[in-house]
């Protein structure tokens, strides 16, 4: 049986259509996307619990892919210092190493044991988390560190487009979020690669926000790293204390060098985030 991702498109004679046309289609395959996503919910659900336990232990997250899939995953873990101020807890990996970001490194993905490589450089232990991504859910490279990352103790999971996958069966979580047949018969990197960034998302900022870095809805542990940030985190100081100059919440968050730090800072610890929770 052929896997729903590698399936024919449910629009013929692409090369036929007018640009609104493709377009318009396009678009409606990608609506698919969340409402895919939706029913996989508890599966993302239990994840997200897993690796809250294990962080809260000193463990981290590694997400490996091969080729769109593993750009996917740095793409994430990258987000994570400037946006939560948290270094070295999501890391991603990709098969072939960083040259493979930008350019294809032939059979990489095919090395069922250098995924497991990959993670050995970090000393991993079994506090760590592994969460391979591939839509067709058969990447030797990702099926094999997750196979040992299990034996080894470590939580894993995965996400795939396609169910009953080789992938899948070696995670102790899969998620399997089956979008249909791509737009472009084959080409993952559309609706796969959405279902992925998005899930992707869910995770990640879900971790980060149970783990305590965000009140009420505020980045309170962002890096101060442009301009925009800055003025982000000033704006937030004035928020969250009612000082009503801006250039005195400015110097303030710079002289901390955080929103969390320069808020206590200015109530000396007596009532921090009162007005970041609402």
């Amino acid at each position: 049986m052929i896997n729903t991702t590698e399936q024919n498109s449910l629009y013929a004679h692409l090369d036929e259509m007018s640009t609104g046309e493709l377009l318009h289609s396009i678009n409606a395959e990608d609506r698919k996307v969340p409402l895919a996503i939706e029913s996989s919910i508890p599966q993302i659900e239990k994840v997200v619990d897993r690796i809250v336990e294990r962080m809260k232990r000193g463990g981290r997250v590694f997400y490996l892919g091969a080729g769109t899939s593993g750009r996917l995953g740095i793409v994430d873990a990258s987000e994570i210092p400037p946006t939560y101020g948290v270094h070295g807890k999501f890391i991603g990996l990709i098969a072939g190493g960083d040259g493979a970001i930008r350019t294809a490194v032939e059979g990489a993905e095919d090395d069922f044991e250098q995924g497991w490589n990959d993670i050995l450089a970090f000393n991993p232990t079994e506090n760590d988390c592994v969460i391979g991504i591939a839509a067709s859910g058969r990447t030797p490279y990702v099926i094999g560190a997750i196979r040992t990352a299990r034996e080894k103790g470590l939580f894993t999971s995965c996400i795939t487009c396609n169910q009953g996958s080789p992938m899948a069966a070696e995670a102790e979580i899969p998620i399997e979020t089956v979008v249909g047949p791509e737009f472009v018969t084959g080409s993952t990197r559309m609706k796969a690669g959405t279902t992925a960034k998005l899930i992707l998302n869910m995770i990640s900022t879900s971790v980060m926000i149970l783990m305590g870095h965000v009140k009420g809805c505020k980045m309170v542990d962002m890096a101060l790293s442009n301009k925009k940030l800055i003025d982000r985190g000033a704006r937030m100081i004035m928020e969250a204390t009612g000082i009503e100059d801006y250039d005195q919440a400015r110097s303030l968050l710079l002289e901390y060098g955080q929103v969390r730090a320069a808020v206590d800072a200015f109530y000396q610890a007596k009532m921090p985030f009162s007005k970041l929770d609402r």
